[in-house]
């Protein structure tokens, strides 16, 4: 059932965690392992939960893109193919998600944000490796193929479907696949993963709004904090140690897992 009538210091505090969880995407990426959780301390059903942290967050996913928009130069074509199997995938990550009950998603949501939290933690050493990559080959913005093959719509498809269906960790997933695809230059691999993530996540969130999922009172405050703390965030991004905000929001992560798994049983 969802909450019909949050309290204003409920909705204060959530609007407070959604614009440190846009800061957070806009520094390291990760929001979502703040935004969901804190969700469903506030007694928001799982499903619902995470609707509404979906559409909430998309307007800073939305910024985040703007930020790329020049990366993409070069990319075009990349971008638009790539944006079917996201979109595709998203739709159906949607509806498997709709067709979950809240009882089957609450038992695979410790997992799910447990997983979620490991590939955060990861995604510093693989852009390392990413970046050392693109170093070694510092022309040419996509390595060959010059168009992706049926194998690398496949693969995006179902990442896509990952993303419309939880989300948490798809930009890393996003990243290592796009490196396995050929891709060399780690800002456009960023520019792609912010246009993919728009893309999945806006027909996400298109879908759980028309199913009724979505809880408004408390995804519109969420939506403005998300919006203010990307914005607010955008000039600092570069000047934030990623690292501190990475070893902040993975024992978060850890300690909502740890949080989850303890309140199931």
């Amino acid at each position: 059932m969802l909450l019909s009538q949050p309290s204003v210091p409920q909705l204060a505090a959530i609007a407070a965690i959604s614009a440190v969880g846009s800061a957070v995407n806009s520094i390291a990426g990760g929001g979502t392992l703040l935004t969901f959780p804190a969700l469903l301390a506030l007694g928001v059903p799982p499903v619902s939960a995470n609707a509404t942290s979906t559409l909430a967050l998309w307007p800073g996913s939305l910024a985040s893109m703007w930020g790329y928009r020049r990366e993409l130069v070069g990319a075009e074509r990349w971008a638009l193919r790539l944006a079917i199997p996201s979109i595709l995938g998203g739709g159906i990550g949607a509806a498997l998600l709709l067709a979950t009950t809240d009882e089957q998603f609450r038992a695979l949501v410790p997992w799910l944000v447990f997983g979620a939290t490991v590939l955060f933690a990861v995604q510093g050493p693989v852009m390392k490796r990413l970046r050392a990559r693109a170093s070694a080959t510092p022309t040419g913005v996509i390595a060959r193929p010059i168009n992706p093959t049926t194998g690398m719509l496949i693969a995006q498809f179902a990442v896509g479907i990952y993303g419309g269906y939880f989300g948490a960790g798809a930009g890393i997933v996003m990243l290592a696949v796009f490196g396995l695809m050929g891709l060399t230059n780690i800002h456009q691999m960023n520019g792609l993963k912010n246009f993919n993530g728009i893309c999945f996540n806006g027909i996400a969130a298109i879908t759980f709004a028309i199913m009724g999922q979505v809880n408004w009172p408390i995804g519109v405050v969420m939506a403005v904090g998300s919006s203010a703390g990307g914005y607010l965030m955008s000039g600092l991004a570069q000047k934030v140690p990623q690292a501190w905000v990475r070893n902040a929001v993975t024992a978060i992560g850890f300690a909502s897992a740890i949080w989850l798994f303890a309140s199931k049983s």
